[in-house]
C-alpha cells in the first residue's frame, strides 16, 4: 500500500486566515486599486464605477439610465452624477427613447467607444491577466466556476 502525501494545511483550518467574505472583499478591492492605477497610466481619468458604466454600456448598446444603474448596482441620484462626468468628458450621450418621449436613451459616443475598445479594456485585462497569473487555465475556469455558484446561491436564497 502505498503511503499518502501530507496533506497541505487548509485556510480554513487557520484561525488567522481571513474568513471567505474578507477574502472576496480584499480581493475586489485590490482589482478596484488596480484598474484604476492601470487606467490613470494610461492617461484616463476615470473611476472603477465610470470604467463599469462604460463596460455596461458597449456591452448593453443603449438603454434607460435606470437599467444602466441597474447593471452596475447604483442608486439613481449617484448613476445621474456618474453620467453627467462622463457626457463631460465626451464619453456618453443622453438621446431621446424613440418611443417615449419623457424618457432617455444612454449610449456610448465614438469616443467612448473608441476609449473602451483602445484603452479601458486592455487595461482591464492586464489586471485580470496579471491577478490569474499564478493559476493555470483549469485553475481560473474553476475558480470562475465557484464564484459564480456563490453568487448564484445568494441570489436565490433572497
Amino acid at each position: 500500500m502505498k503511503p499518502h502525501p501530507p496533506s497541505q494545511p487548509s485556510a480554513i483550518d487557520d484561525p488567522h486566515a481571513p474568513s471567505l467574505g474578507m477574502l472576496v472583499t480584499m480581493v475586489r478591492s485590490e482589482m478596484v486599486r488596480a484598474i484604476e492605477t492601470e487606467l490613470a497610466s494610461q492617461g484616463l481619468e476615470l473611476s472603477f464605477t465610470q470604467y463599469l458604466i462604460l463596460k455596461k454600456s458597449q456591452q448593453l448598446g443603449a438603454v434607460s439610465a435606470t437599467e444602466l444603474a441597474r447593471a452596475v448596482e447604483l442608486d439613481g441620484g449617484a448613476m445621474t452624477r456618474q453620467l453627467d462626468q462622463l457626457e463631460r468628458k465626451g464619453y456618453l450621450r443622453r438621446s431621446p427613447h424613440e418611443q417615449d418621449r419623457r424618457a432617455l436613451r444612454i449610449e456610448l459616443t465614438n469616443a467612448g467607444s473608441t476609449v473602451w475598445q483602445n484603452t479601458a479594456s486592455v487595461c482591464s485585462q492586464r489586471v485580470m491577466d496579471a491577478a490569474q497569473a499564478s493559476m493555470s487555465k483549469t485553475e481560473q475556469a474553476q475558480l470562475h466556476d465557484y464564484l459564480d455558484r456563490v453568487l448564484r446561491a445568494l441570489r436565490d436564497k433572497n
